[in-house]
């Protein structure tokens, strides 16, 4: 795909945006080794240059941008930080679709203009310590008392859980139905009964706390069902698929970070009296790379497009997102043995590199979710 000129222009001003703000600080060093949170200031900037919003509507404060650009900014930002990529995904994708494609205005003026002018930090509950890949079994149960849905249960794995002000979650109001049993709901982490759990320390993208979230008796005003109910499964699933544009974007950016490291260090490794970079193996191994990532890349942009169109891009996103997570992974894996016991230690980026990729083919659906959706189209 040959990108068009406003395209390249958002190409431009995101690169421009992460060398200044990434790049050229030790931020990313410093979450990863810390453990700690994006810093405000960073966040209040991508806020400002609404690259946190790039697919909420201008009218709710967002962009307004297609998918397509929504999918560059993804790669470049990811490509300088994985953290800083899923921090994005989780708010401009997962909070946001909802809440855009199934929220009344009451609900978008209350939390998906706030969610885009950086004032309030959603979270997207879907995944339970028995219900991860196999999502329909969900446990979380709500039920209607008065004007009021009491819930009780627990979400795990969930980004931005230890801070986030509201959460879309699942719960079953109608059980023996499975997953046409199912509703989403809007909580407030203010409200009595809601907890957190401790942040898990993780391997990699470790710029962003994740943690449980656990529902005692939380009562929820009867105007916070996002869609209609026992419909609560649709309004996930519908937002996975587009959601997925952006996790397979994001490995892409990790793929070509990668590449870029490997580029970098066989060009100034000398061994046997030549750089790295001169031997065939190694020109060889680096093609193969840059030709995937850019297989990878086209996956992407194609399933973006489809999506633009007014399209359903369920099969192209999971392959994109599959194909993507899959290529950053290999390449980050040669990447590092081109490194040698260097790409071992914590001085080089590759390191880190290296540990971000590995949850690509796990959330947003593990990459046997995806062959699962994608063969499913096909023996339709």
């Amino acid at each position: 795909m040959i990108l068009s000129k406003e395209h390249e222009l958002v190409k431009k001003a995101i690169s421009d945006f992460c060398q200044r703000e990434i790049y050229d600080t030790d931020i990313s060093a410093k979450m990863d080794q810390e453990g700690m949170d994006m810093p405000q200031e960073l966040i209040d900037k991508m806020v400002k240059y609404k690259f946190l919003s790039p697919v909420i509507p201008k009218e709710y404060g967002g962009a307004g941008a297609d998918y397509v650009s929504y999918a560059i900014i993804m790669e470049e930002l990811s490509r300088a930080d994985a953290s800083c990529g899923t921090y994005l995904t989780a708010g401009a994708s997962l909070v946001a679709l909802p809440l855009v494609n199934f929220g009344t205005e009451e609900q978008k003026q209350k939390y998906l203009k706030p969610l885009a002018e950086g004032k309030m930090v959603g979270a997207f509950g879907l995944t339970e310590p028995g219900a991860g890949s196999d999502a329909g079994a969900t446990a979380t149960t709500a039920y209607l008392d008065g004007d009021e849905w009491v819930l009780n249960g627990r979400k795990c794995w969930i980004t931005n859980g230890p801070f986030c002000d509201f959460a879309i979650v699942t719960a079953v109001t109608e059980k023996g139905k499975g997953t046409h049993g199912i509703s989403t709901f809007i909580i407030e982490t203010k409200w009595p009964g809601f907890s957190h759990g401790a942040h898990e320390n993780k391997m990699g993208i470790r710029g962003t706390r994740t943690s449980d979230l656990i529902f005692e008796d939380l009562r929820v005003p009867k105007e916070n069902l996002l869609g209609e109910l026992n419909q609560g499964f649709k309004v996930m699933m519908k937002t996975l698929e587009a959601g997925r544009i952006g996790v397979a974007a994001q490995a892409v950016g990790v793929a070509q970070s990668a590449l870029d490291e490997a580029i970098k260090y066989t060009k100034a490794r000398v061994q046997f009296g030549k750089p790295l970079s001169k031997f065939q193996n190694t020109q060889f191994t680096v093609a193969d790379m840059a030709t995937k990532i850019q297989a990878a890349r086209l996956l992407v942009h194609h399933a973006a497009q489809v999506k633009d169109n007014g399209g359903s891009p369920a099969v192209e996103s999971s392959m994109a997102k599959y194909y993507a997570a899959e290529t950053a992974n290999e390449v980050a894996y040669k990447a590092l043995q081109l490194h040698g016991g260097y790409g071992y230690v914590k001085d080089y980026r590759i390191e880190r590199i290296f540990r971000d990729a590995r949850i690509l083919p796990i959330y947003e659906g593990t990459s046997q979710v995806q062959q699962i959706v994608i063969s499913g189209a096909l023996y339709r």
